[in-house]
């Protein structure tokens, strides 16, 4: 099992991105960056890369609208090239409220544009020349345009491609093409119920090496530290009641198939209606704490085994506290 954690997407980058090098030495081996309407993450990944020797730097996500497929696969490459080969390409659709919010372009068809740019970027990874008749046209039919091929010789001709999915048709085509998959709100032992068949299926078709999988939660390790665990609230309230509309929302979806139907129902009541402390109150203690691994060490110790058992390979956790490189420094040990 791997130790990541993820750069998030408030706060100063440069200052947190200095303290990387000592995560590093702690035994971190990825480093994500998030990007949704904040700083984009390529210019994270790419300072970051030239502060670090060792650790794998992982976008996460990249979301398929903000970008084209010619660009999504150079900017993979530019990485690469500036780490030395360490870069990880994590993908996602994000949702209908941030790609016609912000970005403005409609949010269609996001599994099938993800399998044709994870296509198209290995094909641009391996030099290829280009043409695709799909929902993307190159080149453009009717137009000046020819067929190329990338300028540069990547580092590698198989960056490593990750998908950030949650519903069952998405889950079925990382677990059929992609290298890792990015789950969120993750339960490990609700998990196969959710999504073992959606697995189970991509996997019949999969030609590629195991999947890795990347799941974890808040981190903070004694004896007096179950209270941290509060501190996930808002953030899952956002989530569950504020990324997307009543009917079309992944996050609260997920949560209603583990179990908690009732409560994602309320969450999403009361933040739509503006009462998000309210919201974030009804997040229950149950999830918190299997979503988590804050508590005594012992604790630590079986949710780090419950996540391995349901096939996590790569543990992401989010320190907490004023020593992140020495909770990351003993979650290592226990992992190792």
């Amino acid at each position: 099992m791997l130790l990541a954690t993820t750069l998030m997407y408030s706060g100063d980058p440069r200052a947190t991105a200095d303290e990387v090098a000592g995560w590093e030495r702690a035994g971190l081996d990825v480093l994500w960056v998030a990007e949704a309407y904040g700083f984009d993450a390529p210019t994270i990944m790419g300072y970051l890369a030239a502060k670090t020797e060792t650790v794998r730097i992982g976008s996460a996500i990249l979301p398929i609208y903000s970008r084209t497929p010619a660009l999504i696969a150079q900017t993979a490459a530019g990485l690469d090239a500036m780490s030395g080969g360490r870069a990880i390409l994590g993908l996602g659709a994000s949702g209908p409220q941030v790609i016609e919010g912000w970005h403005g372009v409609a949010y269609d068809k996001p599994i099938a544009r993800t399998r044709e740019i994870i296509d198209i970027c290995r094909r641009i990874w391996r030099r290829e020349i280009i043409t695709q008749d799909g929902l993307y046209r190159l080149p453009l039919p009717d137009g000046l345009g020819k067929p190329l091929k990338i300028l540069t010789h990547p580092v590698r001709d198989r960056i490593p491609v990750y998908v950030a999915a949650l519903g069952n048709a998405n889950v079925r085509m990382t677990a059929e093409v992609a290298d890792g998959w990015l789950p969120f709100l993750y339960v490990p032992e609700r998990a196969a119920g959710v999504w073992g068949k959606a697995l189970a299926e991509g996997y019949q078709k999969r030609t590629l090496p195991p999947l890795e999988i990347v799941a974890g939660g808040p981190l903070a390790i004694g004896n007096d530290v179950t209270h941290l665990r509060d501190l996930a609230r808002p953030m899952i309230a956002l989530y569950v009641g504020g990324m997307g509309a009543k009917g079309r929302n992944f996050y609260h979806d997920v949560i209603s198939r583990y179990g908690f139907e009732a409560e994602a129902d309320r969450i999403q009541e009361l933040y739509l209606a503006g009462h998000k402390k309210e919201a974030a109150a009804a997040v229950p203690a149950e999830l918190l704490e299997l979503g988590s691994l804050i508590g005594p060490e012992s604790y630590v110790r079986d949710r780090i085994a419950a996540f391995r058992e349901s096939g996590v390979t790569v543990l992401n956790v989010t320190p907490i506290g004023p020593d992140p490189q020495r909770l990351l420094s003993t979650v290592k040990e226990m992992i190792s």
